[in-house]
């Protein structure tokens, strides 16, 4: 993993596009301004899943309003160019961890169902929908819940945390830019810069 665990650096990680950068640092990220809209394109794809959440979950949990961030990142993670890696410090309580490879199986299917051309994704969402969005549910748990049982750490186990508070400009720190070829610190970039601009 490219940062300790969570135990020793108290932040979660979230990665953005720099067009939103100096918006993010100046007034933070609201759940409000991330929740989805018709336009975005994982809005169906939260309500679905949302459906199926069971009653057992409290009732906050609502994946379509979430902020999404990731606890660590493999050290081979293939980054979004033009993006940069914010470290962000959470409220505890207001957080709630699923695994996100068990939504990322149903995605595509989800998203290309209705193409003519990839009619198979309905039949496969048809038989498979339902139960992998329940999996996706019932392999979730409270944040508190992981950092005593660390279910993130398990194979096969991608944990997305869904944030679901404000999160302050002075809870978020940016660690890294992201271009197409490079991956810079602040201070890195600063440099590189200043040095082919000499």
């Amino acid at each position: 993993m490219i940062f300790p665990h969570y135990e020793k650096t108290k932040m979660v990680y979230h990665l953005v596009n720099i067009n939103y950068l100096q918006e993010i640092l100046d007034t933070g990220i609201s759940m409000e301004g991330r929740s989805n809209s018709s336009g975005n394109k994982y809005f169906y794809f939260n309500e679905f899943l949302d459906q199926y959440k069971p009653n057992n979950i409290p009732p906050w949990v609502i994946r379509k309003k979430a902020i999404f961030a990731s606890l660590n990142f493999k050290k081979d993670t293939h980054w979004h160019s033009h993006s940069a890696l914010l470290a962000m410090k959470i409220q505890e309580d207001k957080c709630w961890i699923a695994n996100e490879n068990l939504a990322n199986e149903i995605y595509d299917p989800f998203i290309l169902q209705d193409i003519q051309q990839f009619n198979q994704a309905k039949k496969y969402m048809e038989k498979f929908g339902d139960r992998r969005a329940w999996e996706y549910w019932e392999n979730s748990l409270s944040f508190k819940e992981n950092l005593t049982i660390k279910r993130d750490l398990r194979e096969n186990y991608d944990e997305e945390v869904m944030i679901f508070h404000d999160i302050a400009p002075r809870d978020i720190q940016c660690l890294m830019i992201v271009t197409d070829h490079c991956e810079f610190t602040p201070s890195k970039w600063q440099q590189h810069y200043k040095k082919i601009s000499q």
